[in-house]
C-alpha cells in the first residue's frame, strides 16, 4: 500500500509510537517559530530548562503582534527577544519585517520538514509542502530544546479539488466552502491534505491562503504536494536548493475524501460570529459596509494585493467606508511601493497599516459601534474586533476591495473584466531585518524590562480536587473568550500575574477575583471548548488563578495539549446530559487517585447532593505530566534522571 503525504512526512520523522489513528507518537522537530505575543513567554520557559543553544535546524522569533507601541511593555518585550535570539542561536526577524507566517513562507520553509509554532496559524507553511502545527509555547520551548512533539495521530482527510476556479473566485472561497461542509469542529484530530488536478492551478501563496484556514475547522495542520508550482515560488524567493518533490503515491489512502469542484465555486462570505457561517455573496445581498480591512496571515500576499490595487486603481472608495490595508511582509510592501501599485491604493482612500498582525488580533483598528466590518481575515468571533456588538464578516480580497468602492456587500463579479495577476519570476529579496543569532553566545546580555514577571509554576496533583464550578459555559468557547486579546491586555503576556485579572473578562469580569478567593475551581463548557488560538495563557493563567480542572463536552486540540501542559485536568462527561445537572458555583469534589489506573473518575456534587462520572483520555506520559503539575516539571525531572 502506498503512503500519502502526510505518512511519508510523519514517517521521516516519528520517533516513538504508530502511525495508527489516534495513538499517541512522538515526532522530530526541524524548525520552530514564535510570535511576540507567545513567544517572551515561550522563551522564559526555554531558559528554565537550562539548554545552552536551541537544537532544531532553524529556530525565527517574529515580532509581528504586539507592534502598537502605547506604553513601555511592548518595547520591552522586543528588546528582550532580541537578545534572547542572539544568545540561544534563534535568528530574530524585527518589527516591520512582516507577519511570522507569510514571511516564513517566503525566507525559510521548506518542504518536507516538519515546523512548530507558538501561534495556531503555523500550518500556513503546508501550502510549500511542510507538517506545519501550531502549539502552545511550552511545546516550542521544548522542541527548541531537542525534545520531540507528542500528538495523537491524525486521521487524514484528502481533499479533492477538481476543476478551474472561475474569474473573481479565490483561494478563500475554497476554503469557505470547506467549512461550510466541515464546521469548526469537523477537522478536530485530522490532517486535510489536498490533491487533484485543481491544486496546479493554485500558487504557492494560494495554497497558503487554505491551508491558514485550515486552522479554523479544527485540523491538526493542512498540506499541498511540493510540485512544480512550489519550485517555481521557492526559485522565486531565490531559495531552489530547498526544494524537493513530494507527493502522495497513487495506491495512496485515506480516512475520508471530500470532493470540491472549483468551477462550481463563487465568491463566499463567512458570516457572524464563526467561520463557518458560510454564504453566498450573492444570497447575502447589498447589506451595508461601514468598514473594509484587508491583510493578515490569510490574505496579504503580493497577488492578494496586486488585484486589490487593481480594482481600486483610478477610483476611490465609498464616503461611508473606510478601508485600511496591510501587506503581510516587508518584501510585499516594498514591491508594491516599488511598482507603482501602493500609489493606487493609496490614490483610491486607503489607510495603509504596518506589516502586522493588527487588527485580526484587536491590535487597532476597531469598528464603530454596530458596525458592519467585512475583513480577509480568518477569524470573526465575537468582540475580537475590539468592538463588542460589531458584525464581522470574513471574504476574499476581491470581495473586500469591491464593497469599499461601492459601501455594500459587493459581488466581485460585478466588476467587469477579471484583473489577472502574475506571480513574479523573482521576489524582490532582502534579510537586513531578519538578524541571525550571536556568534559569541557568552557576550549577550539577556535584556529584562519590568513588566517581564518570573514563569509561573504549578503545584503537582493532589489525591482530591475540590472547589466551586466557577463558570458553566456553552459550546465553541474560543482561547478568546478565556484569554481576551487587543491593545488593552496583550502588552501584558509577558506578566501573568497582571494579564490573570482579564480571565473571561468578556463574559464574567467576576471570574478573575472570584477564582482567588476560591483558591481552586473548575470550569465547565460545552462542545469545542478552547477554538480558535494556540496561545497558551488561555491555560496558563487559569492555572494561576487556581484552576484545577476543566469538564467539558470535547476539546480543541491546542487547548486541551495547553492544558495538561500547565497541569490542568481536561475531562470530559461519560454522559452528557449530566452537564444540566449543576449550576454555577455548586462545589465539586473530584477523588483524583486512580487517574493512572483508570479513565473515569467520580464528580460529587456536595452542593447539589448527586454525583455524576467523567472521563480522560490522557496517555501514560500525559498522566505523569498532570500528576507532576504541568510539562515544564516533568521536563526538569526527565533532566534530573
Amino acid at each position: 500500500m502506498g503512503q500519502n503525504i502526510v505518512q511519508k512526512i510523519i514517517g521521516n520523522h516519528i520517533l516513538s509510537g504508530k502511525m495508527v489513528p489516534n495513538e499517541e507518537i512522538s515526532i522530530k522537530i526541524d524548525q520552530t517559530l514564535t510570535q511576540d505575543a507567545t513567544g517572551t513567554m515561550a522563551y522564559l520557559q526555554f531558559e528554565a530548562m537550562g539548554v545552552p543553544q536551541v537544537k532544531t535546524r532553524l529556530s525565527v522569533s517574529y515580532v509581528d503582534h504586539n507592534t502598537l507601541q502605547t506604553g513601555f511593555e511592548n518595547a520591552d518585550d522586543h528588546r528582550f527577544l532580541q537578545s534572547v535570539a542572539a544568545k540561544y542561536g534563534i535568528y530574530f526577524s524585527r518589527p516591520g519585517n512582516g507577519i511570522c507566517h507569510q514571511v516564513h513562507l517566503e525566507r525559510f520553509g521548506v518542504p518536507g520538514m516538519t515546523l512548530l509554532g507558538s501561534d495556531s496559524h503555523t500550518p500556513t507553511a503546508g501550502g510549500l509542502g511542510m507538517l506545519a502545527m501550531g502549539a502552545g509555547g511550552l511545546d516550542v520551548a521544548v522542541a527548541m530544546g531537542g525534545g520531540p512533539f507528542y500528538l495523537n495521530m491524525p486521521k487524514v482527510v484528502n481533499v479533492r479539488l477538481t476543476g478551474r476556479l472561475k474569474p473573481w473566485v479565490s483561494a478563500k472561497d475554497i476554503i469557505l466552502e470547506l467549512l461550510r461542509i466541515m464546521t469548526v469542529k469537523g477537522g478536530v484530530g485530522k490532517i486535510i491534505e489536498y490533491s487533484g488536478e485543481g491544486i496546479t492551478t493554485l500558487s504557492v501563496p494560494e495554497r497558503a491562503t487554505i491551508t491558514n484556514m485550515g486552522a479554523e475547522l479544527g485540523a491538526t495542520t493542512s498540506v499541498f504536494p511540493s510540485d512544480e508550482v512550489t519550485l517555481a515560488f521557492v526559485e522565486a524567493q531565490g531559495r531552489a536548493s530547498d526544494w524537493s518533490e513530494i507527493k502522495a503515491d497513487e495506491d495512496a489512502s485515506y480516512d475520508e475524501i471530500i470532493e470540491i469542484n472549483l468551477s462550481e465555486l463563487e465568491p463566499l462570505v463567512a458570516q457572524p460570529h464563526s467561520p463557518d457561517n458560510v454564504a453566498k455573496v450573492s444570497e447575502v445581498g447589498r447589506i451595508p459596509v461601514h468598514q473594509v480591512v484587508i491583510g493578515s496571515c490569510t490574505n496579504s500576499s503580493y497577488t492578494d494585493l496586486m488585484r486589490v490595487a487593481g480594482i481600486l486603481k483610478g477610483k476611490k472608495i465609498h464616503p461611508a467606508t473606510s478601508l485600511s490595508i496591510a501587506p503581510g511582509s516587508r518584501q510585499v510592501f516594498e514591491m508594491l511601493a516599488r511598482n507603482g501599485a501602493m500609489a493606487d491604493i493609496i490614490s483610491a482612500g486607503a489607510r495603509i497599516l504596518e506589516t502586522a498582525c493588527g487588527p485580526c488580533i484587536g491590535m487597532g483598528q476597531s469598528p464603530s459601534s454596530g458596525a458592519v466590518t467585512l475583513r480577509t481575515f480568518n477569524r470573526n468571533f465575537e468582540g475580537r474586533s475590539g468592538t463588542a456588538d460589531a458584525k464581522v464578516y470574513l471574504a476574499s480580497p476581491e470581495v473586500a476591495a469591491a464593497s469599499a468602492l461601492t459601501g455594500v456587500l459587493t459581488d466581485p463579479r460585478e466588476l467587469g473584466e477579471y484583473i489577472h495577476v502574475e506571480m513574479p519570476e523573482k521576489f524582490l529579496i532582502d534579510d537586513s531585518m531578519i538578524i541571525p543569532p550571536a556568534k559569541d553566545p557568552s557576550q549577550v546580555e539577556v535584556l529584562r524590562g519590568p513588566n517581564i514577571k518570573a514563569l509561573p509554576v504549578n503545584r503537582p496533583l493532589p489525591a482530591k480536587l475540590s472547589g466551586p464550578a466557577l463558570l458553566k459555559l456553552g459550546d465553541n468557547i474560543t482561547t478568546d473568550h478565556i484569554m481576551p486579546a487587543g491593545a488593552k491586555i496583550l502588552p501584558l503576556r509577558s506578566n501573568i500575574p497582571a494579564i490573570s485579572q482579564f480571565v473571561f473578562s468578556g463574559i464574567d469580569l467576576s471570574f478573575p477575583d472570584r477564582a482567588r478567593e476560591a483558591g481552586e475551581g473548575f470550569v465547565v463548557g460545552g462542545h469545542n471548548y478552547g477554538q480558535g488560538s494556540s496561545r497558551e495563557h488561555a491555560a496558563l493563567a487559569p492555572m494561576y488563578l487556581g484552576i484545577k480542572a476543566v469538564i467539558a463536552k470535547s476539546f480543541a486540540r491546542i487547548h486541551k495539549a495547553n492544558l495538561v501542559n500547565f497541569g490542568i485536568l481536561p475531562l470530559t462527561f461519560v454522559d452528557e446530559n449530566d452537564y444540566d445537572t449543576f449550576k454555577e458555583e455548586d462545589i465539586l469534589e473530584i477523588d483524583v487517585s486512580p487517574i493512572g489506573t483508570s479513565n473515569e473518575l467520580v464528580v460529587k456534587n456536595i452542593t447539589g447532593g448527586n454525583e455524576f462520572r467523567v472521563r480522560h483520555d490522557l496517555t501514560p506520559r500525559q498522566v505523569v505530566i498532570i500528576k507532576a503539575g504541568g510539562l515544564l516539571n516533568y521536563t526538569k525531572q526527565q533532566a534530573r534522571q
